[in-house]
């Protein structure tokens, strides 16, 4: 790094996000973050601190006492409540400062700052500092590096070679982010980042027997609708539905667990809830709407009433957030998912900042998720793209924001949806087009279904507000429709939403492809699953300028990447099925037991009858190849539908009533055939099959002549 010799405060404000202050005057380094391998700039907030009480039993009556002697404008609760912050007049500050560190029972006292890339974006600090050393460096000259500063070395960074989370004592010489710059200057110290905390970002658009309006999965066009702007979703599950040994973890606001959209037998594992730290992850504000939403795109059974999730077979792990960024948040998040066993990890959330590195502590609890979850396959990890029309990682000159909250020259960046190990969503529409609010760069991964609408940005102590350049012509595409809370809270009145949308629909909508992927083949890894949903996606282009900046970039690079797109809109069928053919190719088949039932069996011309004939296997082995036989004759083939039953009760429609006016069946179904028939992947094939033939009129007669079972174990 370049050394820059700053002599003032306004030499520092004007210097860029990744510009080095090695040689800046220690009086100065208060005002520089280390993030992320970058130095940003920082401002105080004039009117706002923050304390720490030493004895949380205590913290109410020292609330109280506070609030007497400083009768602030405001306080509120901040970082799962272990900070209060509170607003004073300006002048007040500094003295309400040094009266709370003569408090005996404040811990910690700290202003609060924002970055200077990003206004309005409140940063607090915590008493933490992640360092990492040099190999060389030996730990007894840490610990008095780091006695002599005041730090107490707390414990190691797992993944994380000679990385040490330290502790800020209160005897510490200087706060957490004077203390971090100090340790850069050690050519011993790779990274010294204080942990802050910063509000998070949902990543939504509300706009107020269902299935049939849920046009994401299938639609046969109509209004409103662009041929192929679904994603499949009815030939994936005639390969599964999911499986309850694929856990769908959402991390949200909270969820209503109430719905019946979110229940079934087996559906709950593992709830969480991080801000009140119970198993309770439900609403208890008014505003908290966010996780019924999302969770019913990805994961919501099918009852027959209500909408039905991308994946309604799988299980649901619900996470409530603390609704702040900091260090420990992010790993108690991520470490939960991996100990109770998430296999996917959908984040429909980003900070409230637009520029936003994330600290060597976040990346690498996203690392840990992404290649130590699943037994070592890696959790996958998705993120929305965010919903303010601006690149992952690049400038915009920025006009006409109220307040002039932006404005000039702008680096954007989110550090969530950069992380290699994610796979990141924009949002397409019902038109296949760019939603007109969808964050775009070259890390989007794939696009997904969602509403279209204007660009915002969620910005703390300004509120959601739209971009400044005005939004040109028409902005054409439906809405999702997916659950809402019951009993009348929520985005509308019912139980179901049909307006929602932003790039926080279109994550868990590919979250729930990804259970569909793993259901039909658990032995992907994390990487795996973001090739194949690469490779398989649909090359829907948009020619049309973006309405707000005026960008074309929806056509493909030689890479076959966009930076609308990604690679495409997800293709839920072409990712399932190749999925299971993955699986399939590497099935190692020791034998095969083949045995034919030759009992003619009557068909009756009765809508009420069901005929089953049965074969009986002795041999003990799992289900590796499977292939049925049929030989029917009958009056009316159209009439029937035909099923195959395990030994332990489950049932796969080989045919449907799609055979018309044939009078003659003689087929083989298989795997390739029949992509259902993959559900019985791995089942014990000891114990009685049957095959079972409904005639859904009384009009003709038939017979079975002859079925035959052949299984590869």
């Amino acid at each position: 790094m370049p050394i820059v010799k700053v002599d003032t405060i306004r030499e520092i404000s004007e210097m860029t996000a990744g510009e080095s202050l090695q040689g800046v005057n220690p009086a100065q380094t208060g005002l520089i973050l280390q993030r992320g391998g970058e130095e940003l700039r920082l401002h105080k907030v004039p009117d706002w601190l923050t304390i720490r009480c030493e004895d949380l039993t205590q913290q109410d009556a020292l609330i109280e006492q506070l609030k007497t002697l400083w009768r602030p404008l405001a306080a509120k609760s901040v970082a799962r409540g272990q900070l209060i912050a509170f607003k004073v007049r300006r002048q007040q500050l500094e003295t309400c400062l040094q009266q709370a560190r003569q408090i005996d029972r404040v811990k910690f006292a700290s202003h609060v700052y924002e970055l200077a890339a990003s206004p309005n974006t409140h940063l607090y600090l915590l008493e933490q500092i992640t360092v990492q050393f040099s190999t060389g460096f030996p730990l007894r000259t840490i610990d008095e590096l780091a006695k002599e500063l005041g730090l107490i070395r707390e414990k190691g960074l797992a993944g994380a070679e000679r990385t040490y989370i330290f502790r800020v004592d209160k005897a510490a010489v200087e706060n957490p982010v004077k203390l971090a710059n100090r340790l850069m200057r050690y050519a011993q110290v790779l990274v010294a980042e204080p942990n802050v905390v910063v509000s998070t970002a949902p990543l939504y658009r509300p706009k107020d027997q269902l299935y049939s309006k849920q046009w994401h999965l299938q639609h046969q066009g109509g209004r409103g609708l662009a041929v192929n702007s679904h994603i499949a979703a009815e030939k994936a599950w005639d390969i599964t539905r999911g499986s309850r040994s694929v856990v769908i973890a959402i991390t949200d606001d909270a969820f209503d667990l109430n719905h019946p959209d979110l229940q079934g037998m087996g559906k709950l594992v593992a709830p969480w809830d991080l801000k009140h730290r119970d198993g309770l992850p439900m609403p208890s504000q008014d505003y908290e709407n966010h996780g019924t939403a999302v969770a019913g795109l990805a994961v919501a059974e099918e009852t027959g009433s209500g909408v039905v999730g991308v994946a309604p077979g799988c299980s649901f792990m619900p996470i409530q957030t603390t609704g702040y960024l900091d260090d420990e948040s992010i790993e108690q998040l991520f470490e939960w998912t991996i100990e109770q066993g998430a296999s996917v990890i959908s984040c429909s959330w980003s900070p409230a900042a637009v520029y936003f590195p994330l600290s060597l502590r976040q990346r690498n609890a996203i690392n840990q998720a992404a290649t130590k979850g699943r037994n070592g396959k890696g959790c996958v990890v998705l993120f929305s793209a965010g919903n303010a029309n601006r690149p992952l990682n690049g400038k915009v000159r920025e006009l006409g924001w109220p307040r002039n909250a932006l404005k000039g020259v702008t680096q954007w960046l989110g550090g969530f949806a950069m992380h290699p190990d994610v796979i990141t969503v924009s949002a397409s529409t019902s038109l296949n087009r760019k939603a007109a609010y969808s964050n775009w760069g070259k890390h989007v991964s794939v696009a997904a279904p969602s509403n279209n609408g204007a660009p915002s940005m969620a910005l703390p102590n300004v509120g959601q507000v739209e971009t400044g350049p005005p939004i040109k012509g028409a902005l054409d595409g439906l809405g999702m429709t997916t659950s809402d809370r019951t009993g009348g809270s929520g985005y509308s009145c019912s139980s179901n939403s049909r307006g929602f949308g932003g790039t926080s629909s279109a994550c868990p909508v590919v979250a729930g492809v990804v259970g569909l992927m793993l259901s039909a083949n658990p032995d992907l890894t994390a990487g795996d699953v973001k090739q194949i949903l690469q490779d398989t996606a649909d090359k829907i282009e948009d020619d049309s300028p973006d309405p707000q900046l005026g960008l074309t970039y929806g056509r493909y690079d030689n890479r076959g990447h966009s930076r609308w797109f990604g690679y495409g809109k997800v293709n839920a069928y072409e990712a399932v099925k190749a999925s299971r053919d993955r699986h399939l190719a590497k099935r190692r088949l020791s034998k095969t037991i083949e045995q034919t039932s030759a009992v003619t069996l009557t068909i009756p011309a009765d809508r009420t009858a069901m005929q089953r004939a049965g074969i009986t296997i002795n041999q003990h082995g799992k289900v590796q190849d499977i292939q049925v036989y049929v030989d029917i004759r009958h009056g009316f083939l159209g009439d029937l539908s035909i099923s195959v039953i395990t030994p332990q009760g489950m049932s796969v429609l080989l045919q449907g009533r799609t055979l018309g006016r044939q009078t003659q069946l003689r087929k083989t179904y298989t795997f390739e055939t029949t992509p259902a028939l993959s559900r019985l992947m791995n089942q014990g094939i000891h114990g009685r099959w049957q095959l079972r033939i409904m005639d859904h009129t009384e009009t003709h007669q038939g017979q079975l002549l002859q079925w035959l079972l052949r299984l590869g174990v």
